[in-house]
């Protein structure tokens, strides 16, 4: 799996992997390329299966799958300790990869993520896959701004809108590729392991988000022993794009402030 790198290139500088949500492109991130840059070495990646690494997902495709195929990339490209900012999915992938490879993340970052998914999510992705199974890519791809977007910004985003729908359904990942990646994110559930998630954690979200529930970020924080929480009041489940201003503030005022504390040396000092 290709890995791009980017941003500061000497050999101090940290290096903060950026994970990307159901769509799997690294793309998503631009919003947030030219901050992060200036202090870090930037990861971005498109996960298997979609965009520039294209592949057909097996049957019982997991979410340790996506943390491990994400690892052995970053070890490729000699990336051996990270921080990751991780949305929806890829939070998810960002709490598999601190129980899974406690010695290489740092620090990580869950934006618009859950513990367990929320009944109200599963819904949402229900319905999502309704769309695609029984109308077809094209109605999945219209209906999508519809979950990640606040009704005012998509009024008048709409020529916007309407280029990413027909790039989306020109590069589209595939029907059992997507259905492969979406049942592995609505079965993830880290309740009986969320203590063991001892890294610095920070949860971002958006009180006005359709598909996640806000309360689903508090809920992730109460059951970790090192999180903090940052709410934003308008921006929808992708409001890094949509007021990416401030949430680049509380991103990097959080990168700025919080300690980078190995695993096991937190779990010694707990």
């Amino acid at each position: 799996m290709r890995i791009d790198i980017s941003g500061r290139c000497d050999s101090g500088a940290p290096t903060i992997v950026l994970a990307a949500g159901l769509g799997g492109l690294g793309s998503f991130w631009l919003p947030q390329m030219s901050a992060l840059q200036q202090r870090y070495r930037v990861a971005t990646y498109d996960q298997r299966g979609t965009g520039s690494n294209p592949d057909s997902l097996p049957e019982g495709y997991s979410l340790r799958d996506m943390a491990a195929e994400l690892a052995q990339a970053l070890s490729d490209a000699g990336i051996a300790r990270f921080d990751l900012l991780g949305h929806a999915l890829g939070g998810l992938i960002g709490l598999q990869l601190a129980l899974d490879y406690p010695d290489r993340l740092n620090r990580l970052v869950v934006v618009n993520g859950w513990l367990t998914l929320d009944a109200h999510t599963r819904r949402c992705f229900r319905v999502r896959q309704d769309l695609l199974l029984n109308v077809g890519i094209e109605a999945y791809v219209r209906a999508q701004p519809l979950f990640l977007y606040p009704a005012d910004w998509l009024a008048a985003s709409q020529a916007r809108i309407e280029a990413e729908e027909s790039l989306q359904c020109a590069h589209f990942q595939g029907m059992e590729n997507l259905l492969r990646r979406l049942h592995a994110l609505m079965s993830a559930d880290f309740h009986s392991r969320a203590t063991a998630i001892v890294q610095p954690v920070l949860a971002i979200c958006a009180r006005d988000d359709l598909l996640v529930p806000w309360t689903c970020s508090q809920q992730l924080c109460r059951a970790l022993p090192n999180a903090s929480l940052r709410q934003m009041d308008w921006g929808g489940h992708a409001m890094s794009v949509t007021d990416s201003a401030t949430f680049n503030a509380l991103l990097l005022a959080w990168l700025d402030a919080a300690p980078v504390t190995t695993a096991r040396h937190a779990s010694r000092v707990a």
